[in-house]
This record gives C-alpha cells, sequence and structure tokens, in this order.
C-alpha cells in the first residue's frame, strides 16, 4: 500500500460513509456528486488492497477491516483538523512563541515599550527575551535558538542578514563633577588616557573600537586602559565612584545605571555603530515573530531618541 496516495478527502468520505450508512447521505454531507464519493472509496479501497464496506441494496456496512480502519481514520482526521487550527492561529496572532535577543541597551532601552505594545494587541503569543554580548547574539540567531537578535553587526556572518535599525555615536562618560563634564563635544585626543576604563575585549563595542584603531581611524591607545568591566553596568559603578572615564556609544550610555553622568560626543573623527535586526539568511520570520518586529520599529519611530542616537 502506498499510503503517500491517500487524501485527507479520501479519509473524509470514508468516515462520513461509515457514520450514515449511505452513499447518499454521505455525498449530500460533503456536497459532493454520489459518483465523486464513489470514486474517493474505491480509490481509497485499491490504495489499502481491502474492501472497507459491504454493500447490500439498503445499506452500507463495514467490513471487518473497515471497523478497524475506522476509529484510525477519525484520529488522523482529528489531528489534522487541530494542526490546521494551530497553523490557523499562529497566522492570524492568536498563539505563538517568539525568541528574541538584544544587547543590554537594547534590551533596557527600548525592548520594554515595544514589548507593552504587542502585549496590548497580542496578549495570547508568549515571548522569551536574551540579553548577551553582540558576539553571542550573532551565534544564537545561527543557531536558530532566536527568532531575531538587535544587536550591533559585531562579525559580518555570511549566513546572517544585517537591517541597520539605529546610529550610535561613541562619545566619553564621565561623571557629573569631572573636569569635562560641562563640555558640549569633545575631540578624540581630549580622552583622558590616565583615566580611561573600557569593556572587556569579548564585548562588540570593545571589538569595535578595536577595529578603527587598527584601521587608523582612533587616535587613542585601547591598551592604556587600566580598568575593564564586562558590560556597561559595571563601567557606569566604576565611574559613580570617580575610578575613570570610559568611551561608549550613546544608546548604552542612556541606560538608569549612567542616569547621573554625563555622555559628551566625541569628534575628530565622529564614529558610530549601527545597532541591527540581526536574522538567519533565508530564514522566513514567523507571523509572531514579525508582528513583535514590527512593534520594536513603531516605537522606535515614535520615541525621541537620545542625544548621539540616530534612526536609520
Amino acid at each position: 500500500m502506498n499510503v503517500n496516495n491517500i487524501s485527507i478527502r479520501q479519509l473524509q468520505a470514508f468516515v462520513e460513509v461509515a457514520n450514515s450508512g449511505s452513499f447518499t447521505r454521505a455525498a449530500e454531507g460533503l456536497h459532493l456528486t454520489q459518483s465523486t464519493l464513489t470514486a474517493q472509496i474505491q480509490q481509497l479501497e485499491t490504495q489499502a488492497g481491502l474492501k472497507l464496506f459491504d454493500r447490500t441494496t439498503r445499506r452500507v456496512l463495514l467490513t471487518d477491516e473497515g471497523e478497524r480502519f475506522l476509529p484510525v481514520a477519525e484520529r488522523l482526521l482529528s489531528d489534522f483538523s487541530a494542526a490546521m487550527t494551530d497553523l490557523q492561529s499562529r497566522a492570524e496572532l492568536k498563539r505563538g512563541h517568539v525568541n528574541l535577543a538584544g544587547s543590554p541597551s537594547v534590551v533596557t532601552r527600548f525592548l520594554p515599550s515595544a514589548l507593552a505594545h504587542f502585549r496590548a494587541h497580542h496578549p495570547t503569543i508568549s515571548v522569551h527575551i536574551r540579553d548577551d554580548s553582540a558576539g553571542s547574539l550573532e551565534q544564537r540567531v545561527l543557531n536558530n535558538e532566536v527568532d531575531f537578535a538587535i544587536a550591533g553587526n559585531h562579525s559580518q556572518q555570511p549566513d546572517l542578514e544585517y537591517q541597520p535599525l539605529l546610529q550610535d555615536r561613541y562619545g566619553l562618560v564621565v561623571p557629573q563633577q569631572h573636569p569635562l563634564a560641562q563640555a558640549k563635544t569633545l575631540e578624540w585626543k581630549d580622552v583622558p588616557s590616565s583615566e580611561l576604563m573600557l569593556l572587556s575585549r569579548d564585548t562588540g563595542i570593545r571589538a569595535q573600537l578595536e577595529r578603527f584603531a587598527d584601521s587608523g581611524q582612533l587616535p587613542i591607545e585601547m591598551k592604556d586602559a587600566l580598568i575593564e568591566a564586562t558590560n556597561p553596568a559595571g563601567l557606569a559603578a566604576l565611574i559613580a565612584q570617580n575610578l575613570g572615564v570610559s568611551v561608549l556609544p550613546a544608546l548604552a550610555a542612556d541606560t538608569h545605571s549612567f542616569a547621573r553622568m554625563r555622555f559628551i560626543p566625541l569628534r575628530n573623527p565622529e564614529l558610530h555603530r549601527e545597532i541591527c535586526i540581526i536574522t538567519r539568511r533565508g530564514r522566513a520570520l514567523s507571523p509572531a515573530a514579525a508582528a513583535l518586529l514590527g512593534s520594536v520599529r513603531d516605537q522606535l519611530a515614535a520615541m525621541t531618541l537620545p542625544e548621539g542616537v540616530k534612526g536609520l
């Protein structure tokens, strides 16, 4: 028997005839001509290699093989119907799950309002948010652990697509009482190297600063940093203790941890990082993930961006 040639319509025809005991009533119930229904039953019996019905002048009865097959056919139809209902619910955003990831500044600054907007319209869709460094986020997208990520372009992976979302300018972060705190802008040569603290080398921000330095765009030495931290919040705690100053993109310096500090844009040269939507190349987003990404874009368009951050 070649089960690949058995169709849902043949199973529906079989169950309807079995339950009604009549080809005429079954054809009416399925809105088919009797000849079409008869052909479907004959095709099913041919595929099975067995008779499923005994036909008399008054009634259609199941054979022993038909009796055994009926509950199986009913279960198959029920499972198929449930599966289609689930697919339709997901397509209509009544059900589903979204995994997304973001850099710490994105998760803190933009995702809460976007998620509130999304949940107001799609309360039955569950969401799992991961907060990680740029390199780890890219790997999670590659491994299909998340539907998409919002972070800097850490390594330009060929299997990932990067859609620019924001442009984020680099600046100097200092305590409010620091001698440079009143400056509106500073040049890179003004960065006090003896006070410089940086993020560690495994972060996307530090990796980009290293690339700027290697290409000759950055007139400060990365090796001059006396203290390193693994995340912006850790740097903020160190700056708050007057242990030094740091270089960060505007968005990273716009979180609650830096509320009592000054961000001063740096020029000559003016350097930026791009915050991108990162997806797996060739993989379509689910309707739920696409809807959440739409909420992120809508909220970004509606909000006032911090100094040094520009929508793309």
